[in-house]
């Protein structure tokens, strides 16, 4: 496969571009934006990345400043988002302004809120700088920030004008942010790649165009389908009702990847225990989140709490529960009124030492 791609992904407005490549954030995103009029750029990171790629990102734009915020889950809040109202203003931003989102899925989820919101929408441009956000947390518009009692209650769908994917800033990813990443390629190639979770067994996640591209193709296919996550979108949330109750009820200790590995693990556990799977889907899933080492057990958490932070996932309706579980690799599902106590059977077989 070429070592680049560019694909597009059909949103409310229109189709915009997808680019994978090394060096998409020295020479495609530039040309992109300068091909536009803009009043004025805004470029978004946090501290981690604006030494590595902010300020040399705002060097090759036009009329573009920096803002950056603490890196971290725990500040994707509303008083974040305020804050970056204020600076936006600051800097001179009107309603022909860009925002560029310039990160991990926090800054991705935390930038495109603001700029969905701020006077009521300006221009958004994606740049995901870790595997994870690029395979999932830049595409499909979804945006938003975290309120104590869960994760992203607070949000909008605001397409990006493009998403510019540079591979070359997954050199500098921490291993542990990388293996966050593969999590969500995992979870693509269980939703609708089988193929792509045998290649990451046998060859692992090289190279890594090939493995972005393909989980993007994934999500593109779903999102073009049902923009608005009110029904196959649902499937891209297969382990994340276990996954966001690990992070609320740890303080965000768990990184969100880290977390979706065990959530893997749990969901494919809570298919066979409903009878939709055999019991061989439970060990290939735990055997890929393990080789990926990614964890497959959780330390320190009560299954009752853990069933109480559920009780606010999205997806739940009228407090009946309702998990994305698969029948087999490439064939998810979505089960409403799964009873508490075959939840916490599986968290409880999820606990480490069992």
């Amino acid at each position: 496969m070429d070592s680049s791609a560019e694909l597009s992904i059909r949103g409310a407005d229109g189709t915009y571009p997808v680019v994978v490549r090394a060096g998409a954030l020295a020479d495609a995103l530039p040309a992109f934006v300068g091909a536009r009029r803009f009043s004025r750029i805004a470029v978004i990171t946090n501290d981690t990345l604006a030494p590595l790629y902010g300020e040399a990102l705002v060097g090759r734009l036009p009329d573009a400043f920096l803002i950056t915020v603490p890196d971290g889950e725990a500040h994707k809040t509303l008083s974040t988002a305020t804050a970056l109202y204020g600076d936006l203003l600051a800097g001179g931003c009107d309603r022909s302004s860009l925002v560029i989102a310039l990160g991990g899925g926090v800054i991705g989820d935390l930038a495109g809120f603001v700029a969905a919101t701020f006077m009521r929408g300006v221009a958004f441009v994606q740049a995901p700088t870790s595997l994870l956000a690029m395979v999932d947390a830049s595409l499909g518009g979804k945006v938003g920030v975290d309120l104590p009692q869960g994760k992203n209650l607070v949000g909008a769908f605001k397409d990006p004008l493009a998403v510019f994917a540079d591979t070359a800033t997954l050199r500098t990813l921490p291993p542990i942010e990388w293996r966050c990443g593969l999590a969500e390629v995992l979870k693509a190639g269980l939703i609708a790649d089988p193929p792509l979770v045998d290649h990451l067994l046998a060859c692992g996640p090289e190279p890594v165009e090939e493995i972005v591209t393909r989980a993007v193709r994934v999500k593109k296919a779903i999102v073009e389908q049902d923009r608005l996550e009110s029904g196959v979108r649902a499937t891209l949330n297969l382990g994340h009702t276990f996954a966001h109750a690990i992070e609320q009820v740890s303080g965000y200790a768990w990184k969100h990847g880290e977390a979706v590995a065990v959530g893997l693990v749990g969901a494919a556990r809570l298919s066979v225990r409903r009878g939709l799977a055999s019991p061989t889907l439970a060990e290939t899933v735990e055997r890929a989140v393990i080789a990926l080492g990614l964890p497959a057990r959780y330390a320190g958490l009560e299954p009752a709490a853990l069933w109480d932070a559920m009780r606010h996932d999205k997806k739940w309706q009228g407090g009946t529960a309702r998990f994305v579980l698969l029948r087999e690799p490439g064939a998810p599902c979505v089960v409403d009124g799964v009873p508490r106590d075959e939840v916490i059977a599986v968290l409880e077989s999820l606990r480490e030492g069992t």
